[in-house]
């Protein structure tokens, strides 16, 4: 039986396994089928503290990962498929195999919803991103596009602005879903314009591999049009990878899992960290923060057993 079980090999989940093993508490850490968590799906990072030259996002993983097997961290490649936290000890499946722990920390973090464009996979952190506070340095004086009609997507697009030339707002609908204060705030900036009853048709251009325009279907009139960007920001929402949870654990209405007093959950001996219990931050730095919350929060709760 294992002291501790960390889910997640995010910068929250690594940032907990190098706290629990300076601990001794030998975790392991199941990675699961997104290794490495959003930052392998960016470039550059130039945000992240320590690194005043910036990091590409995969390098500070490896980084992250190397650190937490230095200290004792065993890292196995597997995806959970089922989780058992109605009694102790925990239960934890990989398929036909099973895990025992004592204390569990969920790292499972949150996927950036997509349009599901097989361009808009391929220069995803060329050009594409799905994080304006990560990324919109990096558009200094270029046109770009955000892709969304909510508060989410209103606030990435004001941001946007501090950067880019031009920000072009691609909605599906004839009207904003924002709330009326960020709907103001947009209408009234002169960098922000919009294209309605928009969807997004293809990402160019591949064979450059990197964002040069994207192609645009009027969904009333069915007329395609180009438009010429040099970045894109996908911001229609986030999904907590929290399916294996649900039922067993207290979930807000969008799915996260409720943290409270730290890193706890409301079950008794789970914990958890990063963006799958946050909506609102989804930095890297905040995720690490949290995951060195929930290796502190595991440790005391198994010194009082």
């Amino acid at each position: 039986m294992r002291d501790v079980i960390i889910i997640g090999s995010g910068p929250a989940g690594l940032t907990a396994a190098l706290y629990a093993a300076r601990a001794n508490l030998a975790p392991l850490l199941i990675e699961g089928l997104e290794s490495g968590g959003q930052l392998m799906l960016t470039t550059m990072v130039e945000n992240f503290p320590g690194y005043r030259g910036g990091i590409m996002g995969p390098d500070l993983i490896a980084e992250m990962r190397a650190q937490a097997e230095r200290f004792g961290t065993e890292i196995i490649n597997g995806d959970v498929t089922a989780v058992e936290l109605g009694s102790q000890p925990f239960i934890v499946r990989l398929g036909t195999a099973m895990q025992e722990t004592k204390a569990l920390i969920l790292a499972t973090g949150a996927s950036a919803r997509l349009l599901g464009l097989p361009s808009e996979r391929t220069l995803m952190g060329h050009g594409v991103s799905t994080c304006a506070t990560c990324d919109g340095y990096f558009f200094r004086d270029k046109p770009i596009a955000v892709v969304g009609g909510g508060d989410s997507a209103i606030e990435e697009a004001i941001f946007l602005t501090k950067f880019a030339s031009q920000v072009t707002v691609l909605h599906r609908r004839e009207q904003l879903r924002a709330s009326k204060i960020m709907q103001d705030k947009a209408f009234a900036n002169p960098k922000i314009t919009f294209e309605w009853n928009t969807e997004l048709a293809e990402v160019k251009d591949v064979d450059q591999g990197v964002v040069t325009g994207v192609v645009l279907r009027n969904n009333k009139t069915g007329e395609t049009t180009e438009l010429a960007v040099e970045g894109l920001f996908v911001a229609i929402g986030h999904t907590p990878n929290t399916g294996l949870f649900a039922g067993q654990l207290d979930l807000d209405a969008n799915g996260y899992i409720v943290a409270a007093d730290g890193a706890r959950t409301s079950v008794r001996g789970v914990f958890a960290c990063g963006d799958v219990q946050d909506h609102v931050y989804r930095q890297a730095i905040t995720a690490a923060g949290t995951g060195c919350m929930a290796a502190i929060d595991a440790e005391r709760y198994l010194e009082a057993l």
